[in-house]
């Protein structure tokens, strides 16, 4: 063992926090390694994002148990496909526990996926680019002839045109986006972490405090707390970063 890692569990008290914004992404191999990170987070976490990795091994058995055991769940599956099959299986996660799901960007999914999502409280967000890509990879792998800035604008107009809740967007185009968008629009930040923390194979990052301050309603987290010897003073590190921060005056924060 390392013995640099704390042997001592311990807990942050967060009753004082008006809106918790983080959301730690279980990018783990299997439910029984999530579970165990769950568990030595405790109440520091509240809110868990659970995507494609998890899902494949975990299913929604695993999404199930987090929401039973009291904490928020984020089901990150970016759904893709012919309107008919988005909507019945909007539909089916409409019926647990999850609180936030993604559906990817283009009008005519996202207008199923609110179809399917009914009167459920099941909160829609549409994915806008994801934070791995830049301008040459849209131009050289997808031939769009545009830029990352252009195509998330397009895809926020699609998003509010379909009437789902809110986007997924990279920190650095969360002012733009919240512009659009409104203050009653949820804003969903990957690509962030502390200053010491590495990019890894992301490219358009911010700190907590800039996408606090630019706009974000919620920050996933990932590696920086998932592979750190001591979580649990990565969640504090990241807190100390976001009271820090400026926000603006209309972000959302239900």
């Amino acid at each position: 063992p390392d013995r640099s890692c704390p042997t001592e569990r311990r807990e942050l008290d967060l009753s004082s926090l008006k809106h918790d914004p983080i959301i730690v992404a279980l990018d783990l191999e299997d439910a029984a390694q999530a579970r165990t990170l769950v568990k030595l987070l405790g109440r520091s976490v509240g809110f868990y994002k659970v995507g494609m990795e998890l899902y494949v091994t975990g299913g929604m058995d695993f999404a199930r148990e987090l929401a039973e055991s009291g904490k928020r769940v984020f089901l990150d599956l970016k759904m893709y496909d012919i309107p008919e099959t988005v909507k019945r299986a909007v539909n089916q996660v409409s019926q647990t526990a999850v609180e936030f799901l993604t559906i990817h960007a283009r009008l005519s999914v996202m207008q199923a996926a609110v179809e399917g999502r009914g009167a459920s409280s099941l909160k829609l967000l549409g994915v806008s680019v994801l934070t791995s890509m830049d301008d040459r990879d849209l131009q050289a792998d997808l031939g769009f002839p545009a830029t990352v800035t252009d195509l998330v604008a397009l895809r926020t107009r699609n998003a509010m045109a379909a009437g789902v809740d809110g986007i997924v967007c990279s920190p650095l185009e969360v002012a733009n986006v919240r512009a659009m968008a409104g203050g009653k629009t949820i804003l969903v930040t990957p690509g962030v972490r502390s200053p010491t923390a590495a990019a890894g194979d992301q490219k358009r990052v911010a700190t907590p405090a800039e996408a606090v301050a630019a706009g974000a309603d919620y920050l996933v987290i990932g590696r920086q707390v998932t592979r750190a010897c001591d979580p649990v003073s990565q969640i504090e590190q990241i807190h100390r970063e976001i009271e820090a921060a400026e926000p603006v005056s209309t972000t959302h924060s239900g």
